[in-house]
């Protein structure tokens, strides 16, 4: 087991799980497609220094159609499906959905990358499925959260873009840098949700505010760059399945950031469900063997 890799997708899924708060509450000011243009803007601004080293990577016809694919899948498609989500649920509860993604790219990582999915994988991987099915039997409508259950929906929809995310960057992560490939899809992104936001500015009244702001530049440069420049390096050290496990530990940090910042309660239920996911993700990761003391036979 890479540990280095394992830390780095730690700190990635601590940043991911700080985004639901973040966008939260970006979009009490701003609406959710304004929001995620600024974002791929600013973290756009921070790539362009890298542009010239870009251009030194060797491009296929092929590694160009994956590398669409993979900008279609996140953050194309993945954002629609997020913002829709946020606009409807808690962000704890759109974190909690989050842990479904692994059991997804687990499956598409052995069909199509012929990894192997050991039986502790797929142990730990149901543990914690139902720890998260456990923590979304809690949603219930408010104010924040007029729809939770067609918001858990949207945000399962982006799940699944984010598995086929995962399979596309596992495979482009031997041809291209994490820094390409994070930079590919921020400039793919802006492009994309330029329309988006060109008619929220024409129809809504957007306030920009200092928290609007903050969270707009935090979204676009620690979460943008941070965690998936961490996440796509991280793919380099370990397989699409083994990292895709990590996801499950987004629902508890935004659980944990959602009560902090954004006074969510979190009820004991909760907190019983969280010690399953994590549970699950010790199982699947850790084998019993690399714990074990080797006996020194006496001579």
């Amino acid at each position: 087991m890479n540990y280095f890799g394992m830390f780095l997708l730690t700190i990635a899924m601590f940043i991911w799980g700080s985004s639901f708060i973040a966008l939260k509450i970006a979009m009490i000011d701003l609406g959710p497609f304004t929001v995620i243009f600024l974002r791929m803007v600013i973290a756009s601004m921070c790539f362009l220094y890298f542009i010239k080293d870009f251009l030194k990577f060797n491009f296929t016809k092929k590694n160009i159609q994956l590398l669409l694919l993979l900008a279609f899948f996140e953050p194309c498609l993945y954002f629609i499906f997020e913002a829709k989500a946020l606009q409807n649920t808690t962000a704890s509860q759109a974190g909690m959905i989050t842990s479904l993604m692994p059991i997804i790219a687990g499956i598409a990582a052995g069909y199509f990358l012929k990894e192997k999915i050991t039986r502790r994988l797929i142990i730990g991987s149901i543990i914690a499925l139902s720890g998260a099915i456990l923590l979304s039997s809690q949603a219930t409508a408010s104010e924040a959260a007029p729809n939770p259950i067609l918001g858990n929906f949207y945000e399962l929809l982006a799940m699944v873009c984010g598995a086929g995310y995962t399979i596309v960057a596992r495979y482009l992560s031997k041809e291209f840098s994490a820094l390409f490939i994070t930079a590919f899809q921020v400039f793919v992104g802006t492009i994309f949700f330029l329309p988006f936001f060109v008619f929220e500015y024409t129809q809504l009244e957007l306030n920009f505010t200092f928290n609007s702001v903050a969270s707009l530049f935090y979204l676009g440069i620690v979460v943008t760059l941070g965690g998936y420049g961490l996440y796509n390096y991280a793919l380099t050290k370990i397989e699409a399945s083994k990292a895709a496990v990590f996801i499950y530990l987004i629902p508890i940090f935004t659980l944990i950031l959602a009560n902090l910042i954004l006074n969510e309660v979190i009820s004991f239920v909760e907190i019983i469900a969280s010690a399953i996911i994590l549970a699950g993700v010790f199982i699947s990761e850790f084998s019993p063997s690399k714990f074990k003391i080797k006996r020194v036979k006496k001579a």
